[in-house]
């Protein structure tokens, strides 16, 4: 007999302060989106889940392949796509987030450089037209529970690995303040090897963006610094910040 399919979470919306969220059934926030600024970055550990831009000279963005793992509110798709000039692709095993983002999210429609896959992602990662090609991969997988992700294994991580290109890096939501942080982290560093990884200090809410590198790099830090300011110029994203709470997993 094959295992039940697990049930779509519910999807639900509140507003405040010109800001729209994503719940998945629960209190807890999915996602984000101020209304008047739809494709802007709204919440902190988003805006730090951008931060491969750091180790990406900033004029061959444009053109890379960005893969979001968990759509959300679908606000990384959304700047990768609209900011950044990226072919996208989002996956989501839940139709309905797919349907909300559209509606309720300003989620653009699908094109040749948007796609939106309703799978299962540990599924979808494995798949060999998705090998070596992702630069920029985005994993914020979270059930309404919101109690630790839903796919966290070093074999999981491994499979991430396997999809990014050479110079690819992935970025991770994971709650820093939790006893999962260090397992999690543990499960990165053996996929990726440690030198390959990088991690913020807990946000305000204990969201903790942990950085994974294909190919593993240390950029001097006025290299780091120019990068930041130019991230700032151009996007608009507080990236010199950013310096100051993130580092090496590995001295």
């Amino acid at each position: 007999m094959k295992p039940a399919v697990p049930k779509p979470s519910e999807v639900n919306l509140s507003e405040s302060d010109g800001v729209r969220y994503l719940h998945l059934g629960s209190e807890w926030v999915q996602g984000a989106m101020r209304i008047t600024a739809p494709f802007d970055l709204e919440l902190e550990y988003v805006q730090r889940m951008m931060a491969w831009l750091l180790f990406a000279a900033p004029e061959s963005v444009r053109g890379r392949h960005a893969m979001q793992l968990g759509l959300g509110a679908g606000a990384i798709t959304k700047f990768c796509y609209k900011k950044l000039s990226m072919t996208c692709t989002a996956v989501d095993l839940n139709p309905r987030v797919a349907d909300v983002c559209r509606r309720w999210f300003k989620l653009p429609a699908e094109g040749p450089r948007l796609r939106v896959v309703i799978a299962d992602a540990a599924q979808e990662v494995r798949r060999d037209p998705w090998l070596g090609t992702v630069d920029a991969l985005a994993v914020d997988l979270y059930d309404g529970d919101a109690a630790a992700p839903v796919l966290d294994s070093a074999a999981f991580y491994a499979d991430c690995r396997r999809t990014l290109s050479s110079e690819g890096v992935m970025t991770v939501n994971l709650f820093g303040r939790t006893e999962n942080f260090e397992r999690s982290l543990a499960h990165i560093c053996t996929a990726f090897g440690a030198r390959a990884v990088w991690q913020f200090k807990p946000t305000r809410e204990g969201n903790t963006v942990v950085l994974a590198q294909r190919t593993p790099q240390r950029p001097a830090r006025g290299v780091l610094q120019a990068r930041a300011e130019a991230i700032a110029a151009r996007w608009g994203l507080p990236a010199p910040k950013w310096l100051r709470v993130f580092k090496p997993v590995e001295k």
